[in-house]
């Protein structure tokens, strides 16, 4: 039995895949799926592609394509999320901020660079007419709990993560959420690393064969809002509200997507080029 490392974030996108491992349904085909969560996000996830860490990630659509540009040897295989992720922007429960505007020039918690928080920073500040060289610091907190220790003792100012999974911390009163940025394109991906396509492409296949069976009829599974909210520590109107907001992929990504990802990271200087299709998408 071939073991394949999975890695992705501890959240509620994820609950598929730990269905379908609880259900043993890669075991069934032979395959020894481990999965690994990464409370780090985006930017650890890339460090563990490039180091060989895990062969498969469920990751940020932007923050992948910036890091394969950027050298990482891995591929894009599938949309995983199609929807986009709305980000919360927050701030201490007990700051003086009210409005957005009243964050520029102030430092934002990203969980490290090239993270998902870090890139969307630029975003907000882009959505904001704010000068990107000027308006924007930063301070590497690594994760959530460490947002929560820097926002709370004034090492930074506010933060930016998935705002559903934050909303426990909103509504215990330790953060306060001032606005909301999606993403202007499809929130997760698959990809996998250049090494586990050329070996185990048929496992590759075998895998999203199963995750895609999932997928499929996953918010109409019984009880489903029940078990996010029970499981995520999440308020049942909550679940219901995100479920309602959110649509799974079985298909790759389009080359229209792709270039419109790149033409916004390009525009904010944080990728150099762009990049074509194929060095950046595999089609399995």
């Amino acid at each position: 039995m071939r073991t394949v490392k999975i890695g992705g974030v501890p959240e509620h996108f994820n609950l598929a895949w730990y269905l379908t491992l609880k259900a043993g349904s890669y075991k069934k085909e032979d395959i020894n799926l481990r999965w690994h969560d990464y409370h780090g996000g985006t930017g650890a996830m890339c460090k563990a592609l490039r180091k060989g860490d895990i062969d498969i990630a469920v990751i940020l659509t932007e923050g992948i394509i910036k890091d394969i540009i950027a050298g990482n040897p891995s591929k894009i295989v599938q949309t995983f999320v199609k929807s986009p992720l709305i980000w919360g922007i927050h701030v201490a429960a007990d700051s003086n901020f009210k409005t957005i505007n009243q964050l520029k020039e102030k430092k934002a918690a990203i969980s490290r660079y090239g993270s998902g928080s870090h890139l969307m920073a630029y975003i907000n500040a882009e959505n904001n007419n704010w000068d990107l060289d000027k308006d924007l610091k930063f301070e590497v907190i690594e994760n959530l709990e460490g947002a929560v220790i820097g926002l709370t003792n004034g090492v930074a100012d506010y933060f930016l993560w998935e705002k559903f999974t934050t909303k426990p911390i909103v509504d215990d009163g330790i953060f306060k959420r001032i606005g909301t940025c999606p993403t202007p394109w499809p929130c997760f991906v698959i990809a996998a690393s250049d090494n586990f396509l050329e070996s185990y492409s048929n496992d590759l296949k075998t895998i999203l064969r199963i995750i895609n069976d999932a997928t499929v009829g996953f918010k109409n599974l019984e009880d489903i809002d029940k078990m996010i909210s029970k499981r995520y520590n999440q308020k049942l109107e909550d679940v219901q509200e995100w479920l309602s907001l959110t649509e799974w992929s079985q298909s790759n990504i389009s080359t229209d997507t792709i270039t419109e990802v790149q033409k916004q990271l390009y525009a904010l200087n944080i990728i150099p080029k762009i990049e074509k299709y194929e060095n950046l998408v595999v089609k399995i």
